[in-house]
């Protein structure tokens, strides 16, 4: 065999072997991408009050409320269901980070990621805004049935504008542009 031809083949090999990786690659890229479809985080808050779903982008799939939750105050309900959607999220975004680690091996990309979701998102529980503060509804009044009598200081309601009368025959072009000249 000639130098060119083994150069020749030494090449087409490469390109096999080549052409093998990127289809193994491919292969994990679509297995990546199944799992990350169907990435979600959970949690259940302490007293198991409340389960949340959550998926990495932050939508909640659900929300369960146990039996306990008739006790519970609606101030402290408000807080514990944000801490537990907070919690659910955080674990989908690291389900999330494990699925790319698994696929891709860690990078410094992945790890600039994590470290970025970790100062937005982070598993620190959302500040507890305390009660909710109750302000007194006004009464309504009351009202005798029947018709309500005009106020005399009432303003006294406007007359429409006339309507745009119907054209005329003398607004009819017909066959003339607005130019002035003939269309045809």
């Amino acid at each position: 065999m000639t130098d060119w031809a083994r150069r020749l083949t030494a090449r087409i090999e490469a390109i096999d072997l080549a052409a093998r990786g990127t289809k193994a690659r491919e292969e994990n890229y679509r297995r990546m991408t199944e799992e990350l479809a169907e990435v979600t985080g959970t949690a259940t808050s302490d007293g198991g009050v409340v389960t949340v779903v959550a998926e990495p982008g932050g939508a909640v799939r659900s929300v369960v409320f146990d039996a306990a939750v008739a006790t519970t105050a609606p101030a402290a309900l408000s807080a514990l269901v944000t801490r537990t959607i907070a919690r659910a999220q955080a674990d989908a975004h690291r389900a999330q980070a494990e699925v790319v680690r698994r696929s891709l091996g860690d990078t410094g990309l992945l790890d600039r990621v994590l470290a970025e979701d970790a100062a937005l998102f982070g598993d620190l529980p959302p500040r507890d805004p305390g009660p909710t503060p109750v302000t007194p509804r006004p009464a309504a009044p009351v009202t005798a049935p029947g018709p309500v009598p005009e106020r005399a200081d009432s303003p006294t309601p406007q007359p429409r504008p006339a309507r745009r009368p119907a054209p005329g025959p003398d607004d009819d072009l017909g066959e003339r542009s607005v130019l002035g000249q003939a269309s045809w």
